[in-house]
């Protein structure tokens, strides 16, 4: 089977332990990103099985249109980059597992390593000693502050566990069933967004991106927020209104940002709006770029290619190409 594996940037897949399951196929790995479907087309044109690392690359169907070679998309997570529908209509199946069984530990770490930087000033405190100077200001203790966890799902429950060892009270705001089990496992919950916005100290967004979430978060909860608060976003950076929090941060409401995503990536352009900001800390992404990350997507990734390859596909989203679809190794 032709395998490409498309915005492996530093050339890490093939040196995973994983990669020997793809012995025994044809397997190309592309290191830089692309997004041009012309290029596309001509890169992937043998191409029967394709791999997404996440959501670096649309797969559009003036893409898919182009690919008639094209029989199976593995990758692992959401798919808002992906048209399923073209995806169904030239008979090429998806699959991806949601791993809702699997918490994203080192998603969890980056997030309160992010929550520490913003509330210790680290990146300006760095930049102050290397410039040859001294102290530049005064941090905040993170104990005994309110953490709020907006969706309480496996990485949401991750962070909250860690900001309990640190001392601070937890609340969340989430979902009916999201609460009940947040309730269960003895944190407080929230009795309105709105009070769940007013009353934290900190407050990082774990939530899918899906049609119900797009946008969830808008101008007016942020303006809600307390001046010293600190948002921190290492889920999807659409769960926020486009525009709202480099607004919010120019009202002083939040006083402070974290973040690890973004609208459009691969984000490069240095004057980006949230980039102007002294009080955000930003990083391009990474909440899932560790190697152990690494081998357990691509460990599920490929265990995909293998099932359909025996012709039996799992984690199919588009169930519905099944019937039409010729499994073929």
């Amino acid at each position: 089977m032709k395998i490409s594996i498309l915005d492996d940037y530093f050339d890490t897949v093939r040196t995973l332990a994983c990669f020997k399951k793809l012995d025994g196929h044809d397997v190309t790995v592309w290191n830089d990103h692309v997004q041009d479907t012309d290029a596309l087309a001509a890169r992937l044109k043998d191409t029967e099985g394709l791999v997404l690392i996440r959501e670096r690359t649309k797969i559009q169907a003036p893409l898919l249109e182009r690919l008639p070679k094209l029989k199976l998309i593995s990758q692992r997570s959401v798919y808002p980059h992906i048209d399923v529908d073209a995806c169904t209509r030239h008979g090429v199946i998806v699959s991806s597992g949601m791993h809702a069984d699997t918490p994203s530990y080192a998603t969890a770490e980056l997030t309160w390593a992010l929550i520490l930087a913003a509330a210790r000033q680290l990146p300006q405190q760095m930049a102050s000693l290397k410039a040859g100077k001294w102290q530049i200001g005064v941090g905040t203790t993170l104990r005994g502050k309110t953490l709020g966890i907006y969706g309480y799902g496996r990485i949401g429950a991750t962070v909250a566990g860690v900001g309990k060892a640190f001392g601070l009270n937890v609340l969340v705001w989430a979902r009916e069933e999201s609460l009940a089990r947040a309730r269960a496992d003895g944190y407080a919950t929230a009795g309105s967004k709105a009070e769940f916005f007013a009353s934290c100290d900190i407050i990082s967004l774990h939530m899918r991106l899906v049609a119900a979430t797009r946008h969830i978060v808008k101008a007016e909860d942020l303006a809600r927020m307390k001046p010293h608060a600190i948002l921190v976003n290492t889920s999807r950076a659409p769960l926020i209104e486009a525009g709202a929090l480099a607004a919010a941060l120019r009202g002083g409401r939040p006083g402070y940002a974290a973040v690890d995503v973004f609208e459009d990536e691969p984000m490069r352009d240095p004057n980006f709006p949230l980039l102007q900001f002294e009080q955000v800390v930003a990083t391009p992404h990474i909440g899932y770029v560790t190697r152990e990350e690494y081998e357990l997507q691509f460990t599920d990734i490929f265990d995909q290619i293998l099932a359909y390859a025996a012709g039996k596909p799992i984690n199919v989203v588009n169930p519905d190409v099944l019937p039409r679809t010729a499994l073929r190794a």
